[in-house]
């Protein structure tokens, strides 16, 4: 299937590992020219190695810190230089800290806020009027099922997803008449270093072993395991594509229909 997108410039947050790094190689290997952002440059260099390894296609990096509004609108506005334009935004950076509202500190909400969450506005603000210029565009924002699927064991990715998602529902409202086109995908666990930080949260609160930990999410999982990177990508990728030309406003879930409730029998 042809998803139209040789030749599109795609901006991915989070572009140096897990979930973003995937969705880069899967953008580069339909034709995309990508630019993929990160807070350390050993990071994306090795990251840009493995795009090119994979797709031998045009790929930009340039580091900086979504937590911080200079940083957001240097790195877009320096992608979009180097290839003419923008088409595509995967935001995508950010984690949230796992653990129960007594244990979490206001350092914990602002990490998650700062970043899950202002992170994603500041690069919608930043990628906005370059998509603008275009006169068309797609935003994909990677959130995750807290936001629909609330944990109290994950508290502040839960917050914070949820005001991705409403973001994502009124900015689909203002610019789908403008041709940009805003969804997002919600994946639920996900074999990343960050699933592993979650997994030891949840442990250390529950006064159990990492083991323990890690089999009963699994056991929350229908399908019997956690996601893949590439599983997520697969999807984003879809979403961004012209093939999604009716797709605005929607939250795709992408969890394997978990079931949360049952990670506290």
């Amino acid at each position: 299937m042809d998803l139209g997108l040789d030749g599109k410039v795609v901006f991915i947050t989070g572009g140096s590992k897990g979930i973003g790094l995937a969705c880069a190689r899967e953008f580069a290997r339909e034709g995309a020219r990508v630019a993929i952002c990160a807070r350390h440059e050993d990071g994306l260099r090795r990251a840009a190695e493995a795009i090119r390894a994979a797709a031998m296609d045009s790929v930009f990096t340039v580091a900086g810190d979504m937590a911080r509004w200079d940083d957001t609108k240097r790195c877009v506005d320096a992608a979009a230089a180097h290839f003419g334009g923008l088409d595509v935004l995967v935001n995508c950076a950010g984690a949230s800290p796992g653990g129960l509202i007594l244990n979490l500190s206001e350092e914990d909400w602002q990490l998650s806020l700062q970043l899950k969450f202002m992170g994603y506005v500041r690069c919608a603000r930043a990628v906005i009027p370059h998509l603008l210029k275009r006169g068309r565009g797609r935003i994909v924002n990677v959130v995750g099922n807290d936001g629909i699927k609330p944990a109290y064991w994950e508290l502040t990715a839960s917050a914070a997803n949820a005001a991705d998602l409403a973001m994502t529902s009124a900015l689909a409202e203002q610019y789908g008449p403008r041709g940009i086109l805003v969804n997002a995908v919600n994946p639920g666990p996900v074999a990343t270093d960050r699933w592993d930080g979650l997994v030891r949260a949840y442990a250390r609160d529950k006064g159990m072993s990492f083991d323990q930990a890690s089999a009963q999410a699994i056991r929350s999982m229908p399908l019997g395991r956690i996601c893949t990177p590439e599983e997520v990508a697969a999807v984003v990728v879809f979403v961004a594509s012209e093939r999604a030309s009716f797709m605005n406003g929607a939250w795709i879930t992408l969890d394997g229909g978990q079931r949360k409730a049952i990670m506290d029998v």
